[in-house]
């Protein structure tokens, strides 16, 4: 099959390497010093997987080069997203399914809103892992795991062939009945530890076993879970004890992607992050005091480093 991957990042590249290496043609979209590297070196990923070294990789900063494919996974920043969806329109054929693997809740809707919504078949990614430097990505933990599905659970060819894909490549990705769950499932762990290793500037380790930290963080899961049940999606009751578990079971040197961003001075997703949570916790009556102090000690950095008062 012909898979473009948008974005080679933490995301885009270990799963786009893993589909080029079992035999897919696989293209990535990518900009800058990133693709200048991949063109020139290939694409490495090392972690806790293992290292391997992707040659020949086939990148470009043009989806006009690229040309109809089958799939696309789709993984530009928040900030980004009707914008990359407009550009990638010569991708699409009347088949092609655009796997959304962004975090939070909203980009299935929004992308759908540019290319159509039965182009687009929303996808959760489970993974750790960032741009080391131009053309190597570095993967924190073990996980590699890919959750997608149609907007109306029906199990269509197009994901079953993904999913076969996938596995071929040794990826773990299941097909869901209710992705929109599978998708606040994640929005609700992530939103907790992106907005709390932010704050805080930890990694994973700290934030689990300091007892000031790991009650913040199960603060944060249980407010972000009430807003999901007030939206109406069905969230089990004990869902924040269950993501604490999976939580407690991460590397200890595991770091949320929005924390990379704001360590190294880029903008933040935080508007549809801890953003999101909060404005649906209003629109539903649902308060969300821990969530709601750390968005207000985030929102200086949205944009990049803030500049500090004069003292």
């Amino acid at each position: 099959m012909r898979i473009a991957v948008i974005g080679a990042g933490g995301v885009g590249g270990p799963f786009g390497s893993a589909l080029a290496r079992s035999g897919e043609d696989v293209w990535f979209l990518a900009r800058g010093a990133h693709l200048d590297a991949m063109r020139k070196s290939g694409l490495t990923v090392t972690g806790a997987r293992g290292e391997f070294h992707l040659d020949n990789v086939q990148a470009t900063d043009s989806p006009e080069e690229i040309g109809k494919v089958d799939f696309v996974l789709f993984t530009p920043k928040l900030w980004d997203v009707e914008t990359t969806g407009l550009a990638i329109k010569p991708l699409l054929d009347s088949h092609t399914g655009v796997v959304t693997l962004q975090n939070g809740v909203d980009a299935p809707d929004r992308l759908a809103s540019v290319i159509g919504r039965e182009a687009v078949i929303p996808g959760v990614a489970v993974i750790n892992a960032a741009i080391e430097a131009p053309g190597r990505i570095q993967q924190m933990g073990e996980y590699q795991n890919l959750t997608f599905g149609e907007f109306d659970g029906i199990e269509s060819g197009r994901v079953q062939a993904l999913l076969a894909s996938c596995e071929s490549a040794g990826i773990e990705a299941r097909i869901s009945a209710n992705i929109i769950k599978d998708l606040w499932e994640k929005f609700v762990f992530l939103v907790s530890v992106s907005s709390l290793t932010a704050a805080s500037r930890q990694r994973m380790g700290y934030i689990r076993t300091d007892p000031d930290a790991r009650a913040t963080l199960m603060r944060l899961l249980s407010e972000v879970a009430a807003v999901g049940r007030a939206h109406g999606v069905p969230l089990a009751d004990n869902l924040a004890e269950t993501r604490l578990a999976m939580i407690d079971g991460q590397n200890a040197e595991s770091i949320a992607s929005m924390t990379i961003d704001l360590l190294r001075g880029n903008r933040l997703e935080l508007p549809w992050l801890a953003g999101k949570a909060v404005a649906l916790g209003i629109e539903h009556n649902v308060e969300t005091p821990a969530l709601q102090a750390l968005l207000g000690a985030l929102k200086p950095y949205t944009m990049g480093p803030a500049e500090l008062p004069k003292v």
